[in-house]
């Protein structure tokens, strides 16, 4: 007989809960599709303001949450993660759904339980990522750079073994579908995360400026495009965001250049309505912010590597919604951005909102629900 899932109890278990980003969007929609369910975290220092994306819910946390300056230094500990998400007891539970893109596919559960992997990528500075984060962290070389690398070593193990544990996976594109296969030897079915298209809405009369907007980080690559806009003096660009890199670009930043920091939701969404074209030059698992672009009715104008080739129509599609650059250079963002101006006539705002609508919340819970559903029935019925 196949049980009903919604009399089973069901944990979630996060990797660590310190912001509000793309992977906890996921997560609260998945409480919204299950609030029933119990919360572990290897850390929870989420901000009072924001629980309610949680629900509210207590959290269980892991040894990690003790130790000295986890509050700020948490990954510093990530050679002790696998021994902390390991520590949780999730025996009296039937389905564990693990929201993972390092350590929390790595809990352990038995025969009888049914165990499904939201996998937002695996570990990315262990695998196919390890030789790019150890020249950005400056263990390249060296005696400190050896130990990183028996260090990834180690976790690369790891993380194989434990993608054993997991009976279902499923992941954000079908890039991150492509790179659970390489890693774990597994299929994934592909469930794009929730945008909030609802959030934004379009304006038709764009202005006379370009946005960027990300957190200021080596891999969002933010540099090469204020680099590319410092030599096109006839170009204006607005930069929102913040984080580690925010002085090295602004040392970069030409007069035509403004850097905003950080900025509210309204903001950005008051800029992202009236920008001409949306900038993007990382290789993302997803990205949200070129959607929520297209969601105003703003084109994109993007590295043509990873998910955005999923999210965004380039101009040889039909309808198309931005304009694709294949390297990652100030250069090449230059050249794109002429094309881009060439051919501004055939992206319409009408075809960027479409487009945006495909990856509604709505469609993520009911995708999500019904993964999940169907797996404990598939599972289940079979005992």
């Amino acid at each position: 007989m196949v049980k009903n899932s919604h009399n089973l109890r069901i944990a979630i278990v996060h990797e660590w809960l310190t912001v509000y980003a793309g992977a906890e969007r996921v997560l609260e929609k998945m409480l919204d599709c299950f609030p029933e369910a119990d919360l572990f975290a290897v850390v929870d220092f989420f901000p009072e303001g924001k629980r309610d994306v949680i629900r509210n819910k207590p959290v269980v946390t892991s040894f990690i949450q003790n130790l000295p300056f986890a509050e700020t230094k948490y990954r510093n500990y990530l050679l002790l993660m696998p021994l902390a998400i390991e520590q949780f007891d999730l025996s009296a539970y039937d389905i564990v759904i693990s929201s993972s893109h390092a350590v929390a596919k790595g809990v352990i559960t038995g025969p009888n339980q049914l165990h499904l992997c939201m996998c937002y990528s695996p570990i990315r500075y262990a695998w196919d990522l390890q030789h790019q984060y150890l020249r950005e962290s400056g263990l390249d070389h060296g005696i400190k750079g050896w130990v990183a690398r028996m260090m990834l070593h180690k976790m690369r193990i790891w993380d194989v073994r434990t993608g054993n544990g997991v009976d279902g996976f499923m992941a954000i594109s079908n890039f991150i579908r492509r790179r659970i296969r390489k890693t774990y030897g597994r299929d994934a079915t592909v469930i794009y995360p929730p945008v909030d298209v609802e959030a934004f809405s379009v304006n038709r009369e764009k202005e006379e400026f370009y946005l960027t907007a990300s957190r200021m980080v080596p891999y969002k690559k933010m540099d090469l495009i204020v680099e590319a806009f410092s030599s096109m003096p006839d170009k204006r660009l607005f930069v929102i965001g913040e984080g580690p890199d925010f002085e090295k670009i602004r040392a970069k930043a030409g007069s035509n250049v403004t850097l905003l920091g950080y900025q509210p939701h309204e903001v950005l969404a008051d800029y992202m309505q009236r920008a001409k074209a949306f900038v993007f030059a990382a290789e993302e698992d997803f990205g949200i912010a070129p959607l929520e672009a297209q969601a105003c009715g703003t084109p994109v104008i993007a590295y043509g590597k990873g998910a955005a080739l999923e999210t965004i129509r380039g101009l040889h599609q039909s309808d198309p919604t931005g304009v694709f650059f294949q390297e990652q250079s100030a250069e090449a963002i230059s050249d794109a951005v002429v094309e881009f101006e060439a051919n501004a006539e055939k992206i319409a705002p009408e075809a960027c909102r479409n487009n945006a609508l495909r990856f509604s919340p709505e469609r993520f819970r009911a995708e999500f629900t019904s993964f999940v559903v169907e797996a404990a029935e598939l599972f289940f019925g079979a005992k």
